[in-house]
């Protein structure tokens, strides 16, 4: 199981949720075909991936505007459970849960959902 959260720019207050538990590829962007979709300027149609290696997942930018961990820019990093990315240098955040201990309190949307 994998759980994203856009999390509110200015407060600590999740916005959405979006949990997965069988898909092997997770795709995030602007465009409809994305699992996860996110309507701002910043975000690329196509922005980034999330492929299932065995029991750990890898970050895969796919975007012009890039992907940020921690304040630096990533073209491919292994998930780390609670990592928080941000869809280009200004963009939303997305905060990444892996396994059981996924996040439960914030709303729920499973798969395709638009924010």
């Amino acid at each position: 199981m994998i759980t994203l959260t856009l999390v509110h720019l200015l407060q600590p207050s999740p916005v959405q949720s979006w949990t997965f538990d069988d898909e092997s590829v997770i795709k995030v962007g602007r465009s409809n075909d994305n699992h996860v979709i996110l309507y701002s300027a910043v975000v690329s149609r196509h922005h980034l991936k999330l492929q299932r290696f065995g029991i750990n997942w890898r970050i895969i930018s796919l975007g012009g505007n890039g992907t940020y961990w921690d304040g630096k820019r990533i073209s491919e990093a292994t998930v780390i459970d609670g990592m928080i990315l941000r869809l280009a240098t200004s963009g939303p955040q997305i905060k990444i849960h892996t396994g059981t201990a996924a996040f439960h309190n914030a709303p729920t949307a499973r798969f395709k959902s638009r924010c």
